[in-house]
């Protein structure tokens, strides 16, 4: 079972990801805007990290990047899951640090399936596999 922390503001949307999240057997850890998210990152260290970037206090970007140049956190891989669908937005995500990048409305498929991928290639950092 995997902690996935799941940072999103709008409630609708962190009940629903949480869900899915249970569903695929992993553990949800909730965080509403983006200062909590960077604060839970270094104190539960999840095994990934699932990003809305428009959020307050601090916004996903800003989030990510904290969370990606601290050496406790930079390993934890960042889904970027976002109504900013443009592709100036998912280059904006990508080079503030998030590892994979996913629109909302969600794909509930496409959806689990990076999660899972995500997961998986985290796994084999972690045990020193190469990818």
């Amino acid at each position: 079972m995997a902690k996935i922390l799941i940072v999103e503001d709008d409630q609708n949307n962190r009940d629903l990801i949480a869900r899915l999240i249970q569903l695929m057997g992993h553990e949800p850890i909730l965080a509403n805007d983006g200062a909590q998210g960077v604060a839970l990152a270094r104190s539960m260290q999840p095994d990934l990290i699932i990003m809305d970037m428009g959020l307050p206090v601090l916004n996903g970007w800003q989030a990510t990047h904290r969370i990606k140049s601290q050496p406790t956190t930079s390993h934890i891989p960042v889904l970027a899951l976002t109504a900013y669908a443009l592709n100036e937005d998912r280059l904006r995500a990508l080079s503030s640090g998030c590892d994979d990048f996913e629109t909302k409305p969600i794909d509930i498929e496409r959806f689990r399936e990076k999660v899972s991928a995500m997961l998986a290639r985290s796994n084999h950092r972690a045990d020193g596999d190469t990818i």
